[in-house]
C-alpha cells in the first residue's frame, strides 16, 4: 500500500466513486484513473495530476485517457487487474491488440501511455519488464515497422521535373482552379493553399488565428506566426512563409465571410432553397351552388427563386474535418473534369490514402525534388529528427539515385 501524502486520495480494490475536486480536463483524467480496475489500495496524488496537466497539452492528455479507458476496459473483460499491472497482463494485451490489426507504431503509444499512468500514480512501471520489451520486439519482426504514409498531395502531382512538367493525377494547382467562388470553395482553397505553403499539420492548420498573420518583406506575401506545435509543447514559436497565392485567397475567404479576428478557418453550413412556381388563386363555387368563395387572395402565392443561404461559424475547424475536406475537393475537381487524366477507378483508389498529413507530405517531397538538402526542409517543416523526412522522401531518393539515373540512361 502506498501512503498517501496530504493531497493524494486512495482507491480501493474495486471500482471505486470518489469525487476528485480538479479543475478542467483534470476531472475526466482523474475520474478514468479512479474508475481504474485495482488491485490494491492506490493513492492519486492531485498535485501530481495537475502538473502533469499543465505540463501536457490537451491532445496528449486525450490520448492518455482514452489507451487507459481501452486498456481497462480488456482488463475487465479478460479479468486482469488494471494498475498495478503485472508484466504478463501488459504483453497480453500488446498481443491482443496487435491480433486486432493494431500497428507497432500504436502498440508502441500504447505502452508508453500503460507507463505513463504507473508513473502518475507512483508505481512501478511493468512496461520496462523484460517480457513486454521481448514480446513487443516478437510482434514487431512478425508485422515489420513500416508505418502507412499518407498520399501526397503535391503542387503539380507525381511529376519529375517540378519546374516544366505539367501537371498530372491528383495536384494542388488543379484543386484549386477547380474551388468555386462561393463561401465553401473560398474556404477550402484558402485551406489548401496555406497548408501546402507551410506543411502544417492539421491541429496547427485549425489553430491559425487572423492575428497570425504578418507582413513580409515582399509586399505580395506574408508571415504566418505558428505559437505552438507538436515539437514546439514549450511554446517557443516559428515562422511559415505564406505565398503570394495564398494571401490572395485568405483575402478572399475572410472579406466574404466577414472574418476580421478569431479562428481563420471555420465551419460554413449551407442551407439551399429550390425555387417555386408562380400559383395563380380562382373562384369555386360551393357544393350547394349557392355562393362563389373568391380564393384568389388566398390560394395565390408569387413565384420565390431559388436560393442558397451560409451560416460561418465561430470556432475554427475541428482537426479531423481536414481530411474530409480534402477528399471531397479531390471529387469535386475530378467531377469538374479538373484532373482530366484519372479514371474514376483511379480517384477511388488514391482517395483511400488522402489524409489531413498529405499536404505535408506533398510539400516534403517537392522540397526533395526541387533540390533542397535535409538540413533545409528539415527547418523549412520544422523537423527536429531527419527521421520522418526521410521516410516521406524514400520513393523519390530511390528514383533520383544510382541505380535509378542509369536505368533512366539505359532506355
Amino acid at each position: 500500500m502506498v501512503t498517501p501524502s496530504e493531497d493524494a486520495k486512495p482507491i480501493g480494490a474495486t471500482t471505486t466513486a470518489l469525487s476528485i475536486p480538479l479543475a478542467g480536463a483534470g476531472d475526466d483524467l482523474a475520474w478514468t484513473i479512479v474508475q481504474m480496475r485495482a488491485g490494491a489500495r492506490i493513492v492519486i496524488n492531485e498535485g501530481l495530476i495537475k502538473a502533469y496537466q499543465a505540463a501536457s497539452s490537451p491532445h496528449s492528455i486525450r490520448a492518455l485517457k482514452s489507451d487507459v479507458e481501452a486498456f481497462d476496459a480488456w482488463c475487465r473483460r479478460a479479468n486482469r487487474i488494471a494498475v498495478p499491472a503485472a508484466a504478463e497482463t501488459v504483453a497480453d494485451y500488446l498481443d491482443a491488440r496487435a491480433g486486432n490489426g493494431s500497428r507497432p507504431a500504436s502498440l508502441a503509444r500504447y505502452k508508453a501511455s500503460i507507463a505513463k499512468i504507473h508513473q502518475l500514480l507512483d508505481l512501478k512501471d511493468p512496461t520496462q519488464a523484460e517480457l513486454v520489451k521481448l514480446r513487443l520486439r516478437a510482434i514487431r519482426r512478425e508485422k515489420g515497422t513500416a508505418q502507412a504514409q499518407a498520399r501526397p498531395l503535391r503542387f503539380k502531382g507525381p511529376v519529375r521535373d517540378i519546374e516544366r512538367d505539367k501537371p498530372r493525377g491528383i495536384n494542388i494547382r488543379g484543386l484549386l482552379e477547380a474551388c468555386a467562388d462561393d463561401l465553401p470553395g473560398l474556404r477550402d482553397r484558402a485551406l489548401l493553399s496555406v497548408a501546402y505553403d507551410t506543411g502544417l499539420r492539421a491541429s496547427e492548420l485549425v489553430a491559425i488565428e487572423v492575428e497570425h498573420i504578418q507582413e513580409a518583406l515582399d509586399p505580395e506575401a506574408r508571415l504566418l506566426v505558428i505559437p505552438r506545435s507538436k515539437g514546439d509543447q514549450e511554446g517557443e514559436g516559428a515562422t511559415a512563409f505564406l505565398s503570394p497565392r495564398s494571401v490572395r485567397a485568405i483575402a478572399a475567404w475572410a472579406e466574404a465571410a466577414g472574418i476580421g479576428q478569431g479562428p481563420l478557418f471555420r465551419r460554413v453550413q449551407v442551407r439551399r432553397y429550390k425555387a417555386r412556381v408562380a400559383v395563380k388563386g380562382r373562384s369555386i363555387d360551393s357544393i350547394t351552388a349557392r355562393e362563389t368563395w373568391d380564393l384568389r387572395k388566398t390560394l395565390s402565392r408569387p413565384a420565390v427563386p431559388a436560393r442558397t443561404e451560409y451560416d460561418i461559424g465561430s470556432v475554427a475547424l475541428h482537426p479531423a474535418s481536414i481530411g474530409p475536406i480534402y477528399r471531397a475537393m479531390i471529387q469535386r475537381a475530378f467531377d469538374s473534369g479538373a484532373l482530366a487524366d484519372l479514371t474514376a477507378d483511379d480517384i477511388v483508389r488514391l482517395l483511400k490514402g488522402v489524409s489531413a498529413h498529405s499536404t505535408r507530405v506533398g510539400l516534403n517531397q517537392d522540397l526533395f525534388a526541387s533540390g533542397e538538402d535535409l538540413a533545409g526542409i528539415m527547418d523549412a517543416l520544422r523537423w527536429k529528427s531527419p527521421r520522418m523526412p526521410l521516410a516521406y522522401n524514400r520513393n523519390l531518393a530511390a528514383e533520383a539515385g544510382a541505380v535509378g539515373r542509369l536505368l533512366e540512361r539505359l532506355k
